[in-house]
């Protein structure tokens, strides 16, 4: 049994092997790297599989609790990334990334209930959220190397933009998933597959915004630059989707996916 407060032991824990990581793929020690980090997950999942435990429900309810999540999946898509392509800096930056919404969590707790309405109750609850994190830790490693890409001098090669290319195509198969998830888990929980929530308007102009990349990448002349461009945008989209519908005059007292409510 452990509580919101034992976050930073394995906060802490965690964080320190991925940094461990970090340090070793820029020293070019790839194994202990890969080995430090996935050690790292290790740790910090088993806290989420013990809040599981002690909440009695999957933590997924609140956005402190969605964090959690995003916290592990950053760097498995980094290391995910680090052992397909050998990128040294990804390591980093998914810590980073990790790190900053690890200490939101710990600076900003939020109360943690057994309670959850009865709308969440449903099979098809844990498997889209837990899916759609993982999508958004993918589409946001790619979002990083676009980044990457876009600031650097060298010219972008296509292989270089291949790896990008295969990062999104396993976000935007996740999301697809999490979506067809949500779809029958609104189905059970309110009688109805889409109603076009404002959650939902963004969910699909995320979808159709990565969709956009995918179909311009495949255009026999399309522009490297364009095409990170345009990755950027739908980065910006999915955030919206995620966390900024929440301040939205037309998702308040309406949406039923906005956290807190």
């Amino acid at each position: 049994m452990v509580s919101w407060n034992s976050l930073v032991y394995f906060a802490v824990a965690s964080l320190l092997l991925w940094v461990s990581g970090a340090f070793l793929a820029w020293k070019d020690k790839q194994k202990a790297a890969m080995a430090l980090t996935a050690l790292g997950l290790g740790v910090f999942f088993s806290y989420i599989l013990a809040m599981w435990i002690t909440l009695q429900r999957p933590p997924m309810r609140t956005m402190g609790e969605t964090r959690l999540w995003y916290s592990l999946f950053l760097p498995l898509a980094g290391l995910f990334v680090y052992s397909r392509w050998r990128y040294k800096w990804i390591l980093s930056f998914s810590t980073v990334m990790a790190t900053v919404f690890i200490c939101i969590n710990l600076f900003k707790p939020e109360i943690h209930t057994k309670a959850l309405m009865p709308a969440l109750q449903s099979p098809w609850f844990a498997p889209h959220v837990i899916v759609y994190m993982f999508a958004y830790a993918m589409l946001g490693a790619s979002f990083l190397m676009a980044l990457y890409l876009l600031f650097k001098k060298n010219k972008i090669t296509l292989t270089v933009l291949a790896s990008v290319d295969n990062l999104v195509y396993v976000g935007l198969s996740f999301m697809t998933f999490g979506m067809l998830f949500g779809a029958l888990w609104a189905k059970e929980a309110w009688g109805h597959y889409w109603s076009w929530d404002p959650k939902e308007t963004w969910a699909a102009a995320t979808w159709l915004g990565y969709l956009v990349y995918i179909h311009y990448r495949l255009y026999p002349h399309s522009r490297p630059r364009a095409a990170l461009s345009i990755l950027i945008v739908s980065f910006f989209l999915l955030q919206m989707c995620w966390w900024g519908i929440n301040y939205l005059p037309s998702a308040q007292g309406m949406s039923v996916h906005t956290y807190g409510q």
